[in-house]
């Protein structure tokens, strides 16, 4: 026994051990968890920021600072901002919990009064160490401001320069004194190009690396050449077979997709232009810059092509996506492609041309070095000559194509109220025409930057339009294929709704074209994700997601268990169909009302903050929606007391009929000439209904028959009794009645009275009592008196049908017309 002993304590040493490191861990861990959790900035942090700071609030305004620079200060102070915004959120948990347990104690005494010492003791240190948490909030919020008012004053700085820029008086280039600035520029640069690659021909290294890719070289240059000059026309041909050979459903899909391919081609043949020139070793840095710009050149132009042929398309039996007519789409493909001509050139006249004249105009020893305004002076001389004429160019082409669309959307409307797409290009034409006009002429008297600002996002924009548009008919098409319904249309929902939601993805793309900035979009949706402030409830976009998706599937639970309810478990019950309706009904508000709540609570949506706007809003909410209120109400009534139910006959007012359906703030009632009455569900409460099949389905029915004054007055009475008592529906506890009512100068006027199993079937009974009626009357030799009595039933429908004596003794009997119960 003694050998075990020592094992079993050396074991039980080492389980101690073990439990004591693993606790030693677990402390470590809990104590190292505040510092990795609250990831704040430290002094040194607050102190480069405020040098930072201070360095840029003294920049800022001073000329000299580049725009460049400006950009680089912003994007610094960005960080800054994004920094101290994540270090206001520090200690949010112990800071929550320290509030709860302040307000745990209750006010704090009145000026005056006294309060428990150990309450007073506890509430002081509840209040210092909630100071404590809260100073490096205050800290990161005070910083995280000042950052923010620097980037606004950086903005407006910037904002400032874009205007002054657009307003900038550039010297005219209808005058003749600066065409030789601008012929001088190009004279220099060819000169520049001629010699960098004349010198290229003379280095035998180049000359050696040109013959050893000769052939890759030759190939490279073939291809390129086919695919610029052949490649557009290859695949429209391509498109137009492929229209032709596949189905109908899925062909202008597949076409579509397959005519991108007059985009891809082209910019595969600039890009192996560009390759090839490379690759000769023969070309300087502007030479190859030139053909770096090529594929940006080609996609432009071929791009507007595409858009073209789709608008405006070469085959009469293809439908334009606009509906342009036959007549007027060649033109519009003209201009379009000279449209994206335009631009094409003016992108390259930016990102070449530009840099190498402030390169010559600035670095020429002509001119002095502290001469910079003369030189930007005689630089934008040179740019407006060149630039200008380009933009009277577009301009031209503009006005054309706005004027084809404007009368597209003049003659498209055709009604008096024309569709919204009509009007769309109607006023995309209109605006394209105005701008045609007010852009090249302020251009020519000098505001060369205000006419670019103008007419090139304006072209853009056209651009961007049209190809939503083309996107949109893509969805659609697509829709249409997977949908596989030949009732399908590409106007309907989904395709719409696609179509909308396409429009507001090109919006920040149309805002950029308009001289928006990255960082002012990047702002935008910062704040749009920070949400908006509502009655002091903050609402972002991740709490609306939130909110719906638990909404949705508290909404679909619900419809779940209404089906459920409605098909499995309510027709096992002993309730009749309207009691199961109603709580059907109140399972959906039920459901309804809890999946609202459960969504705003998992959101996080404090609505105590609604509570003072809520109040004000209720005022003018009740006076505004009292009616509907009272009919919200009124329905809720309907469906716990039950007095009408779906199916029920009933009378309200002048209106009767069988109650189709009650919903929230009105009741459907087909009348029993098949038109439907909405009824306000408050007349069914406050007025008086009458319900003929609620509770009981008997009925009297009146029938009024006129007999000669000689006629047998005992066997008058047989005849309507018995034919009265023949009917399966009559009941006979009590006896039907035949009653002489009144007569006449040579008329008897009897009524008969019977009373109805099933008053529904009344219209069927008093058909056959009539036709029996007669064929007794004329069996027996009783005169009918021509007449219109009116035949009613006692609980108040009536009906005025013809004369007893008009219908033949042999005509068959009548369709029975049966009101739906």
């Amino acid at each position: 026994m003694a050998g075990p002993r020592p094992a079993r304590l050396a074991d039980r040493l080492r389980r101690r051990m073990i439990a004591g490191l693993f606790r030693a861990l677990i402390v470590a861990l809990v104590l190292a968890s505040p510092a990795l959790a609250q990831d704040q900035p430290g002094d040194k942090d607050y102190k480069a920021f405020d040098t930072v700071a201070t360095g840029v609030e003294e920049m800022v305004s001073k000329p000299e600072v580049t725009d460049e620079r400006l950009g680089d200060m912003r994007a610094e102070m960005v960080k800054w901002r994004a920094t101290f915004t994540a270090a206001q959120g520090v200690n949010a948990d112990q800071i929550t919990t320290l509030k709860s347990q302040i307000a745990a104690l209750g006010p704090p005494p009145a000026e005056g009064q006294a309060e428990d010492a150990a309450i007073a003791q506890r509430r002081a240190d509840l209040t210092a160490a909630l100071a404590k948490l809260q100073a490096p909030v205050l800290s990161a919020t005070e910083a995280a401001t000042r950052a923010d008012s620097i980037i606004g004053a950086v903005d407006k700085q910037i904002r400032e320069r874009q205007a002054d820029k657009l307003l900038r008086l550039s010297p005219s280039a209808a005058n003749p004194v600066n065409w030789p600035v601008a012929v001088n520029m190009f004279r220099w640069m060819g000169q520049w190009i001629w010699d960098e690659t004349r010198w290229r021909f003379t280095r035998p290294l180049n000359l050696e690396k040109l013959r050893d890719n000769a052939p890759l070289i030759l190939v490279l240059v073939t291809v390129s050449v086919l695919l610029l000059a052949r490649g557009a026309r290859w695949m429209q041909r391509f498109a137009a077979f492929v229209l032709r050979k596949t189905q109908a459903r899925a062909n202008t899909l597949i076409s579509g997709f397959v005519s991108l391919g007059q985009i891809g081609l082209p910019i595969v043949g600039a890009v192996l232009l560009w390759i090839a020139m490379d690759s000769t070793a023969l070309f300087g840095p502007i030479v190859l810059s030139l053909f770096s710009n090529l594929p940006g050149f080609v996609l432009t132009i071929f791009v507007a092509r595409w858009l073209a042929l789709r608008f405006f398309p070469a085959s009469p039996e293809q439908e334009s996506l606009i509906g342009i007519g036959p007549e007027g789409r060649s033109e519009g493909r003209l201009q379009a492609v000279l449209l994206g001509v335009a631009v094409a050139l003016y992108d390259l006249v930016e990102a070449w041309i530009v840099p190498r004249a402030s390169d010559y105009l600035g670095g020429s020893g002509i001119m002095a070095a502290d001469k910079a305004q003369e030189v930007a002076q005689m630089t934008d001389a040179a740019i407006s000559v060149l630039v200008v004429p380009l933009q009277i160019f577009a301009a031209v082409a503009l006005f054309r194509l706005g004027q084809i669309l404007h009368r597209q959307g003049t003659t498209g409307a055709g009604t008096d109220e024309p569709p919204f797409s009509a009007r769309l290009v109607n006023w995309a034409g209109t605006a394209a025409i105005a701008i045609a006009v007010v852009a090249p002429t302020l251009g020519v008297i000098g505001y060369v930057s205000a006419a670019n600002a103008l007419i090139w996002p304006a072209i853009n924009t056209l651009l961007l339009f049209a190809m939503v548009v083309v996107l949109q008919g893509f969805m659609a098409e697509l829709y249409v294929t997977l949908s596989r319904s030949t009732e399908a249309r590409h106007d309907a929902l989904l395709p719409v709704l696609g179509g909308f939601v396409l429009a507001l993805a090109a919006l920040p793309l149309l805002a950029l074209i308009w001289g928006a900035r990255t960082v002012d979009l990047l702002e935008l949706w910062s704040s749009f994700r920070t949400g908006v402030s509502l009655g002091g409830v903050q609402i972002s976009p991740t709490n609306f997601l939130i909110l719906a998706a638990v909404f949705g599937i508290g909404y679909a639970l619900t419809r779940v268990l209404q089906g459920g309810l409605r098909s499995s478990i309510l027709p096992r019950t002993s309730l009749d169909q309207g009691g199961r309706n109603a709580v059907v009904s109140g399972v959906g508000y039920a459901g309804v009302m809890l999946s609202a709540l459960v969504a705003i609570n998992a959101a996080g949506i404090d609505l105590s903050g609604l509570a003072i706007v809520a109040g004000a809003l209720s005022v003018g909410i009740g006076f505004g929606l009292q009616n509907i209120v009272s009919n919200f109400v009124s329905g809720l009534i309907l469906l716990i007391e039950r007095p009408v139910s779906e199916g029920d006959w009933i009378e309200v007012g002048t209106t009767q009929g069988i109650v189709k359906a009650i919903s929230v703030r009105a009741t459907r009632i087909q009348t029993f000439d098949r038109s439907d009455v909405i009824v306000p569900n408050s007349d069914l409460i406050s007025g008086r209904v009458t319900n003929w099949t609620r509770f009981n389905l008997t009925g009297r029915l009146v029938l009024q028959i006129n007999v000669g004054i000689g006629a047998d007055i005992a066997k008058v009475e047989q005849i309507l009794r018995e034919v009265a008592e023949a009917q399966p529906l009559a009941i006979l506890k009590p006896a039907p009645q035949v009653a002489l009512m009144g007569f006449g100068a040579n008329l008897l006027n009897y009524e008969v009275r019977v009373i109805l199993r099933d008053v529904n079937f009344s219209l069927n009974v008093r058909t056959e009592m009539n036709r029996a009626i007669v064929r007794r009357f004329i069996e027996e030799g009783i005169v009918v008196v021509p007449g219109t009595p009116e035949m009613v039933v006692h609980q108040g429908h009536g009906w005025s049908p013809a004369p007893a004596a008009s219908l033949p003794p042999d005509l068959p009997d009548p369709v029975p017309e049966t009101p739906a119960t």
